[in-house]
């Protein structure tokens, strides 16, 4: 059978209820055929993720509104060897006293570069040029991964996918790249102007890449951001804390989501 995994929004709950529930999901999984694996509890972000071997994604949501009726909020069919490989192990946590025990669930920031008007730059400058002004993009950008902790999952071809464990350290390393570029354009009779895009969550990894809605989202908000714009998402608002850093930026219909999406601007010029 496929395993998937789950995500539940819990805001309050404590790591015996999310124990308790796991345990009244698995009073009941052999009659529908289901194995719940194992699962993880994030407090901070009020959190929980479930793995779950089972025929289908409905399936196993009739286990959780049977059992308790804490339905999943998205569920997504992943590979067992990536969950290990990314989150450590594929068994029940050990209880500790009367507490459960309580790991990391892989929250991340994930950051989108995209050189604007790349297109129209390489048929106007050719391909060679091209070529060396987005190695020019690559080395600013990774300069300040470098600076900022932040990891590159993948290059877009115009653009550079990045992860961060801090979401104040993805703020800070979208700021220091477009100052990074601002300083770059005024000695440069070809200017590079990025647009870039932020959003923060729980992503699922899969062979050295990054998937789920965070991904989409982050990708989504780059796309939408004007040259030299920094477009977060209201995750990476409420998260980050200092206000005065952002201002609103207003709602998007973005492709892939059903619903206007708000998003703030980050003021890097000061």
């Amino acid at each position: 059978m496929p395993i998937f995994m789950d995500r539940h929004d819990l805001a309050g709950a404590t790591a015996e209820d999310v124990a308790q529930a796991h345990l009244k999901d698995l009073s009941i999984q052999d009659q529908y055929g289901v194995k719940f694996l194992t699962y993880w509890f994030d407090h901070r972000n009020g959190t929980t993720f479930c793995l779950i071997d089972a025929p289908d994604a409905e399936t196993a949501q009739c286990v959780h509104r049977e059992a308790h009726g804490f339905v999943a909020a998205e569920v997504l069919e992943v590979p067992l060897s990536a969950v290990e490989a990314f989150l450590g192990r594929i068994q029940d946590p050990e209880p500790t006293g009367s507490r459960a025990v309580e790991l990391d669930a892989g929250h991340r920031a994930i950051l989108f570069t995209d050189i604007v008007g790349s297109t129209e730059m390489t048929s106007r400058l050719g391909d060679r040029i091209a070529t060396e002004l987005v190695r020019a993009h690559d080395a600013i950008v990774h300069r300040s991964l470098g600076r900022c902790s932040g990891r590159e999952v993948k290059h877009t071809g115009d653009g550079i996918m990045a992860a961060f464990s801090s979401i104040p350290s993805a703020v800070t390393c979208a700021m220091d790249i477009q100052r990074e570029f601002r300083s770059y354009n005024t000695g440069n009779s070809e200017p590079i102007h990025v647009r870039i895009g932020l959003d923060c969550g729980e992503p699922i990894e899969d062979s050295n890449d990054l998937f789920g809605t965070t991904v989409q989202l982050a990708a989504r908000l780059c796309a939408s951001a004007d040259a030299d714009q920094i477009l977060i998402s209201e995750n990476i608002y409420r998260e980050y804390g200092a206000t005065d850093v952002f201002t609103r930026g207003g709602r998007f219909r973005l492709k892939g989501f059903a619903k206007p999406v708000s998003a703030y601007l980050c003021n890097w010029m000061h």
